[in-house]
């Protein structure tokens, strides 16, 4: 895809969740729903769950298909965005020598800053004469952007700065904050202007691993029968829905014991499709969860780990888990 910097970047960005975990939350609680445990799409941090990108494809470029650098697990049988979804771009009536951002659609919410990353779908035509040389909606599978991080081309870093959720831009582009001299792939020329219609699929605020937590936050647990939840924290924003991706911070514990057995804090947020074949608690504990709360969800083992429980992370058979959740945004 023709935004990102180097294929440094967009490796930084393709890292999303501690492998143990992901291993573990996914993989198992796909096994639990009767899904072959071995699969090779959901044990891939930099792919997401039925993602299949070529061997060796670098997003950097204009010719990658569009969507192969998304940050998580996104259900293609449920994608966020289609083909049909896709926009048509106005060109510019003059080539643009400035950054120009209109908005189309207003949004909601936070607006971004430097740091928050903002989950887009995206048109880029060149402004010249309205070629389109890239879009993420014939994957389904939106971009996640770090707003700072230097991941994407200059236009796009100060275009988003102040995005809503829901909203939909125009960021028409001159060649200096784009590509500048550099041609990339046979659409994009030197010194070539770019066009881009947005629509934000959501703002993730900037997290602070000082933040996460450190207990439970709720008693011990042996035996549990059935997911129970406690909100530590109520959320305010939008409630997480069947369907939907949600973007998370996650702490697991030992039920019985409280002991950390591993956490997201220190990477990314990882997105988790609310669909059937995520994690059979984590599934059921999301229900109703506001953006921006704090959840303690207690899962038993039959809708955990199983009774082996799961000896690469520390947690024995037939033991529950309290899984802490932090419910960053949902799209």
């Amino acid at each position: 895809m023709a935004l990102a910097n180097s294929a440094s970047s967009v490796a930084a960005m393709r890292r999303t969740v501690p492998p143990i975990l992901l291993a573990s939350i996914l993989v198992l609680g796909l096994a639990a729903c009767g899904s072959d445990s071995g699969s090779s799409d959901s044990t891939d941090a930099s792919t997401p769950a039925g993602s299949s990108p070529a061997a060796g494809s670098d997003p950097t470029d204009a010719s990658t298909p569009a969507g192969s650098d998304p940050t998580g697990t996104v259900d293609p049988a449920a994608p966020p965005s289609t083909s049909a979804d896709k926009p048509d771009v106005s060109i510019p009536d003059e080539i643009p020598t400035e950054l120009k951002v209109t908005v189309l659609e207003e949004g909601t919410g936070p607006a971004a800053a430097t740091g928050d990353t903002v989950i887009v779908d995206y048109v880029g035509v060149r402004s010249s004469d309205g070629v389109e040389f890239d879009n993420s909606y014939d994957s389904g599978e939106p971009l996640p952007v770090e707003l700072g991080s230097g991941g994407v081309i200059e236009g796009w870093e100060q275009g988003l700065v102040g995005a809503q959720t829901g909203a939909q831009l125009q960021l028409d582009i001159p060649a200096d904050l784009a590509y500048g001299a550099t041609a990339r792939g046979d659409v994009i020329g030197e010194n070539e202007a770019l066009t881009f219609v947005v629509d934000v699929r959501a703002v993730i605020p900037k997290t602070d691993p000082a933040d996460a937590p450190t207990e439970p936050g709720v008693p011990a647990s042996t035996g549990a029968t059935e997911v129970t939840t406690v909100d530590l924290v109520e959320g305010d924003g939008a409630t997480a829905e069947a369907g939907q991706t949600a973007v998370l911070h996650l702490t697991l514990f030992r039920g019985d014991n409280g002991v950390e057995l591993d956490s997201t804090w220190d990477a990314k947020p990882i997105q988790v499709p609310l669909t059937e074949g995520t994690f059979p608690g984590l599934l059921e504990g999301l229900e109703g969860m506001k953006v921006g709360g704090r959840r303690a969800i207690t899962i038993p083992p039959d809708k955990g780990f199983g009774p082996e429980g799961s000896p690469t992370i520390g947690l024995p058979a037939d033991t529950d888990v309290i899984m802490v959740v932090d419910l960053l945004g949902v799209y």
